[in-house]
């Protein structure tokens, strides 16, 4: 592109240079007047421009702004994706957890394979409630993550017998349950610790839960998110949204 604003296009450089035309009084002979204009014609003072150097510099100026503007588009996108990187890694660090069930404990409710949002700050300025689906570390080794659903909170007298749950004396009503528990005719009895929570499968004859864990209760600082709903529905096969209760 033609930069018309160049002073080196100024039209003063392109003008023709005449001699003057007044009258000098010189000596007549030749060898004066050839030896005169010789000395005083050097055309080499003459200020000449190539039309190709003109194009090269037109040229190199637009190939410096065509590389810089590149650079800097480029230098916008690797900025904005390192701000997007930066973002999921404190989203999911700090506010939910994407997570994969691997297992049938939690079975009608939750499939093996389904896929999971979990939300760290559920219990930032609340208590974890019974019925709640929680996601935390697994007591007998917190390399593992477990996903159970509150039975038993602070304070809580927990009996199973004949197959039925009893929380403090009263029954458990549990229509999440995918089948009714087996019984070996025993009676089990915990009394829930302060700051701790009971946990039990939904699929009570198919989960490893307090029942059998050598530290039956999840300490609260353990538990790292509540399941807010599903994503992925293994049965389905596709990617749908539905709350988890």
């Amino acid at each position: 592109m033609t930069d018309y604003n160049n002073d080196r296009f100024d039209d003063d450089t392109t003008t023709r240079y005449d001699f003057d035309d007044g009258i000098e009084f010189l000596d007549d002979t030749d060898d004066n007047y050839h030896n005169y204009y010789e000395s005083s014609y050097d055309d080499s003072e003459i200020p000449r421009f190539s039309s190709e150097q003109q194009f090269d510099d037109s040229k190199n100026n637009h190939n410096k702004s065509q590389k810089t503007s590149i650079g800097a588009e480029i230098l916008s996108y690797v900025k904005i994706l390192a701000i997007a990187v930066i973002v999921a890694f404190l989203f999911t660090r700090f506010i939910i957890v994407n997570a994969q069930v691997p297992s049938g404990s939690m079975e009608n409710t939750i499939l093996t394979g389904d896929r999971l949002i979990g939300f760290r700050l559920a219990y930032l300025f609340s208590e974890p409630k019974r019925g709640d689906i929680v996601i935390f570390k697994y007591p007998d080794d917190e390399s593992q993550n477990f996903v159970k659903r509150v039975i038993g909170i602070p304070g809580d007298v927990i009996e199973i017998t004949n197959g039925h749950v009893y929380v403090n004396g009263d029954m458990l009503e549990e229509d999440y349950l995918r089948e009714p528990m087996n019984t070996d005719g025993e009676s089990l009895t915990y009394v829930v610790p302060a700051n701790s929570y009971f946990m039990l499968g939904d699929n009570r004859n198919n989960s490893k839960d307090s029942r059998y864990w050598v530290n039956t209760f999840v300490s609260k600082d353990k538990i790292i998110a509540k399941v807010s709903f599903r994503y992925f529905n293994v049965r389905t096969k596709r990617f749908t949204f539905s709350f988890i209760k």
